[in-house]
Formats: structure tokens, C-alpha cells, sequence
């Protein structure tokens, strides 16, 4: 075994605090596994706090199927100030009087609402997005602004859900839920929403409640991911949100080695949408066989003693799964019992 490695190999999510980058969680993480293969699925900014998928060992591997999911934010946007890099890290750059309809609940929850849609947005000058290999951020601080491009995003739900400030002893906000596609930022949603108001505004506090399939509630803080260790481990089908096969110990030696799976010899399975609790047979409550066949580039987990093992896509000119990722110890699926 390689130095600094285990035979962990897991999928987890923490609560990430305010004041930390996502890095500093990673390099904690690293130090209560003892483990250097640790990375997240998704940089928070220092400011933001909440969700911060972590796979760990080989599960690092998972990455590229974790990313690119929703999100779910609340957020407090705060009017009167425009700093340079959107939120309240950065420095005041500009400052404007904050008009009266800013405190009024009707016009604030409809305009609110009216962010819902498609729309091109242009990223914050302090982002991760790189051109020509040189992150955008990394300039900026050098005093080089690179020429980013407006990028397609999708509001798909904004709620007000507060407002702040009218009596004049904090600064003027609005507290809003969204829903967002990936790749949106919102500390530019704050700085626009400042811009079509003819107000400046940034985000004054940020907590991101979901990124895909996982929620705060699937998450850990630092302190007890300290106590508990690899018992913090989710489900990765519930996180990757795959159909499924469930392997015997014949084909999941086979596939161990890499070998392909004929789709006719194989059931697919999915997890059910609703609260198991709910479901009329406890005998199957969380899962269920697909009605639907595999379809052409689907990619699905291959689970065998109760840990994914694999990961296959479907060749519809074949007629078989080959392997995308195959995982020799396994992915470790928590507590789950499906």
C-alpha cells in the first residue's frame, strides 16, 4: 500500500463552516482518515457554508459523475454596496442609495420570482473558471482581469423569503431560496439583481442546502466526522442517482476483471422517489425493478456484497455494459441495507 493511503473507500458530505475554504475541509479530512486521496465535488467559497460532497481512496474516482448536479442555496443579498469580488470578502467598490421598493414585500417577492427561467449570466471576475489555463480568480488578485464570456444558466426555482434593514439599523437585504442549474453563480445573481434595481448589492451570507441528491441532512460537521470517521459514509446510489444491478459472486468476479456484462443476463434496478415509509410492502420499500430498458450511453452501479464494485455503460449496438470504473474493493454504501 502506498504511503498516506488506505483501504477506505467511500463517499461522505460535510457540512462545510463559514471562514474555510473547501480545501482546508479536504486537507482536514485527509488528516482524520489518513488518507491523501481526498477530494470534494465542488468548491464552496470561504463565505458560503453547507453541503461539500467528499469521495475518499478509490471513490475519488466517482468525481467526474458527481459534478455538474443542481444546487440549492439561501442566501442574504445585501443592497447598497458593490464589492469586487461580489460578496462580503471582497472590497467596496461602489456605493449607492437603496431605492424604497426594495422594502416592499409585494414588489420584492415578484420580482424575486420573476428570476426563475433561462438566462445568460456573466461569472464574477473572482471565479475558478479558467481561459487559456489561467484561472480567472488567480488573475484578478495580479490586477489582470480576464475577458470571461456570459454563460447559460437556468433559475429553477427563487422564493423570498425575508426582508431586512427598513428600520435603518442593519443594511438593507433580501433573504432568498434558489434552485439553480449548474455552473451558476450567486454572487453574480446578487450583483445583477443590484444592477436591474439600480442599486449595487453583494451577498452578505451564503448556505448551500443541497448539490444534487444530497441535503444538509446527509451531511456532517468537522467535529463529528472527527468522532464518527468512515460511519459518516452515504449511500453512493442514492448520491449518483444510477439504476442498478445487483451482481452473485460469479459475475462480480468477472467484473472485477474488467469483463462486459450481456444487458440480457442482468435486471436493472432503481431507487423509489417516494418515503419508504410510505410504500405498502416493506419487503421492498426503497428499491424496485426498472420498467425501462438501458439506454444507449446510460451508465449504471454494479452492486455486490452490498458495496458498488463497478460502474458500466450500455452499448446498444452490442447489446452489453462495459466498464467505465471498476472498483476492486468496492465503494462503501453506509449503512444502506438496499
Amino acid at each position: 500500500m502506498k504511503r498516506g493511503t488506505t483501504d477506505l473507500c467511500l463517499v461522505l458530505a460535510v457540512d462545510k463552516p463559514s471562514g474555510m475554504t473547501s480545501h482546508d475541509v479536504v486537507s482536514r479530512a485527509r488528516r482524520i482518515f489518513g488518507e491523501k486521496r481526498i477530494g470534494h465535488t465542488g468548491t464552496l467559497d470561504p463565505l458560503a457554508s453547507g453541503v461539500l460532497p467528499l469521495c475518499v481512496g478509490p471513490a475519488t474516482r466517482l468525481d467526474q459523475f458527481l459534478t455538474g448536479h443542481d444546487k440549492s442555496y439561501v442566501v442574504s443579498v445585501f443592497f447598497g454596496a458593490a464589492t469586487d469580488t461580489d460578496d462580503c470578502d471582497g472590497e467596496v467598490i461602489r456605493t449607492g442609495v437603496v431605492p424604497d421598493e426594495v422594502f416592499d414585500p409585494f414588489f420584492a417577492s415578484v420580482f424575486v420570482g420573476g428570476l426563475v427561467g433561462k438566462s445568460k449570466q456573466l461569472p464574477p471576475v473572482y471565479s475558478a473558471i479558467k481561459v487559456g489555463g489561467t484561472k480567472a480568480c488567480d488573475a484578478a488578485r495580479k490586477g489582470r482581469v480576464i475577458d470571461l464570456a456570459p454563460r447559460d444558466i437556468e433559475v429553477y426555482s427563487a422564493e423570498l423569503l425575508g426582508i431586512g434593514g427598513a428600520d435603518g439599523t442593519e443594511p438593507a437585504r433580501w433573504d432568498i431560496a434558489f434552485k439553480v442549474s449548474k455552473g451558476t453563480y450567486i454572487r453574480a445573481l446578487a450583483r445583477d439583481i443590484g444592477n436591474s434595481l439600480g442599486c449595487p448589492a453583494h451577498v452578505g451570507a451564503l448556505r448551500r442546502t443541497a448539490a444534487g441528491a444530497i441535503g444538509i441532512a446527509d451531511c456532517v460537521t468537522l467535529e463529528v466526522l472527527e468522532e464518527m470517521g468512515e460511519r459518516s459514509a452515504l449511500d453512493p446510489l442514492k448520491v449518483l442517482g444510477m439504476r442498478f444491478i445487483y451482481l452473485d459472486d460469479a459475475a462480480a468476479a468477472r467484473v472485477r476483471n474488467g469483463n462486459p456484462l450481456d444487458g440480457r443476463a442482468v435486471e436493472l434496478f432503481e431507487r423509489r422517489s417516494v418515503d419508504p415509509a410510505a410504500e405498502l410492502c416493506a419487503c421492498t420499500a426503497g428499491v424496485r425493478p426498472s420498467c425501462e430498458p438501458p439506454q444507449n450511453g446510460e451508465v449504471v452501479a454494479l452492486v455486490a456484497d452490498n458495496r458498488i464494485v463497478a460502474l458500466y455503460e450500455y452499448h446498444v449496438d452490442k447489446g452489453r455494459f462495459a466498464p467505465r470504473c471498476v472498483f476492486p474493493i468496492g465503494v462503501s454504501r453506509g449503512c444502506s441495507d438496499l
